[in-house]
């Protein structure tokens, strides 16, 4: 009987006949719990892979995460602890979290950079793209660098351009075993990296149904942003500016009216994409916003270490001015000294 021609992560390959998926990631040399399989666009059960029979002309899809990671010990410095009082903890989907800084595991200089800087960060959730497994022997996957009781793993859709690419997979990423909240993304033109809001809303509305908790990724759009939340998103990211771009943020206004159409829903407003500096961090907190996500603006700085350091302290400050409330800004000057009892 001849081979089976079948694709793998889009390279051609053959298998005998009555090979199984099982029996595929074993003769690839991949560690099972670490890969999730699609065949012909649809997600395989690992329990099922010992019985799902390869069959001529399949496509196959083997993906794991990707990225930098976090959660071994210090290499130098940092506690590591999250930053925050639990007087005013961070509630994404019925889940509380003491950091209000969300990060990125990608673009490090090395896995071990990315591991201390996210230490040093504070940051509790951390987010892994989804990509096809790289067959190099030995190659560093990022689940070994994170501890899953210290840090909560954000799944993302990263480089989906339509909304099926994203529920796939965000369907791939839960059989990998991750929870289910997961940042919706679906990119609408390749240049600037805008969201694409008709296929965000889209997808969202199919992952809600599937029970997954979703933080979709959006511009700062008020629209958009409450029918995200009507179709039961548990949070909104809009962007501050273009990923990667480090401008800041551009429009506080769009931000401040999609901060008071979602306050009646109690959602999360969480600033994602465009932080330059630990200003800019700052800003967004003060503004009212409930926590900020970036990966480049630690990442690309010149000492990622720092710049980790700096992000953390930025986001505390910044929220305790939101609370403590700022001063009206005023035209003309308000003497701070007493003009009572001066010299004649």
């Amino acid at each position: 009987m001849n081979d089976l021609r079948i694709t793998v992560n889009g390279e051609p390959r053959t298998a005998a006949p009555g090979t199984t998926v099982a029996a595929l990631v074993a003769a690839l040399g991949m560690e099972a719990a670490r890969v999730a399989v699609e065949r012909n666009q649809d997600v395989v059960p690992r329990r099922t892979w010992t019985e799902a029979l390869l069959g001529d002309g399949d496509q196959v899809e083997i993906v794991a995460f990707v990225g930098g990671g976090s959660g071994q010990p210090p290499v130098g410095g940092g506690s590591g602890q999250p930053p925050g009082g639990g007087d005013d903890p961070l509630v994404i989907g019925g889940r509380t979290f003491r950091s209000r800084l969300l990060v990125g595991t990608g673009k490090y200089a090395t896995i071990e950079q990315g591991r201390e800087a996210i230490l040093r960060s504070g940051a509790e959730i951390v987010t892994v793209a989804l990509r096809r497994v790289d067959m190099t022997p030995g190659k560093p996957n990022v689940l070994d660098t994170i501890d899953r009781k210290r840090h909560t793993l954000l799944p993302n859709t990263a480089g989906c351009f339509t909304a099926d690419e994203a529920v796939r997979t965000c369907r791939l990423a839960r059989e990998l075993g991750m929870a289910d909240m997961v940042k919706l993304e679906v990119i609408g033109d390749a240049r600037t990296l805008f969201p694409d809001g008709a296929a965000t809303l889209e997808a969202a509305r199919i992952l809600v149904k599937d029970g997954f908790t979703v933080l979709p990724y959006c511009m700062d759009d008020p629209v958009l942003a409450k029918k995200l939340a009507d179709v039961g998103c548990a949070a909104v990211m809009p962007l501050g500016a273009p990923i990667g771009s480090g401008l800041g943020i551009r429009n506080p206004y769009n931000l401040r009216i999609i901060l008071e159409m979602l306050e009646p829903a109690k959602i999360p407003v969480i600033v994602d994409a465009g932080v330059g500096t630990a200003s800019d961090a700052a800003v967004a907190l003060e503004l009212g916003c409930d926590g900020v996500l970036m990966n480049t603006a630690i990442a690309g700085a010149r000492d990622p270490l720092m710049m980790a350091e700096a992000m953390r302290d930025a986001v505390i400050a910044g929220r305790k001015a939101f609370r403590a409330g700022r001063i009206p800004r005023k035209l003309y000057a308000a003497a701070s000294s007493p003009l009572d009892g001066l010299i004649d």
